[in-house]
């Protein structure tokens, strides 16, 4: 019987990381870090925009690296459309460039 903990697969590091820092090594060891800044967007949006803007919208997802906004309200729309790249700019300093390439509006 070999011993498994020896080949580096089950080794553990020896130095301590922080518990962020150690989410944030799982994340990339399991390819999910895109998966998680996705879902965190979609949870965050509230923040990202504000209270109005949230109020009115219904539904927010990402496909194919697109944000899709459902927004209730016209006007409201229309000024989150015309300031896009702004949100966008705001998305790409929270997450990270290539969370998202576009943002559409429903």
């Amino acid at each position: 019987m070999t011993n498994m903990a020896g080949d580096g697969y089950f080794s553990r590091k020896k130095e301590v990381a922080p518990l962020e820092s150690a989410f944030n090594d799982l994340l990339k060891a399991y390819r999910l870090e895109g998966k998680f800044k996705e879902k965190s967007l979609v949870h965050d949006w509230p923040e990202i925009v504000g209270k109005t803007i949230a109020d009115r919208t219904s539904s927010v997802f990402i496909k194919d690296k697109k944000l899709f906004v459902k927004i209730s309200s016209g006007p409201i729309k229309k000024e989150l459309l015309m300031n896009k790249s702004k949100v966008i700019s705001l998305i790409e300093e929270k997450y990270g460039v290539n969370v998202i390439d576009d943002l559409v509006c429903m």
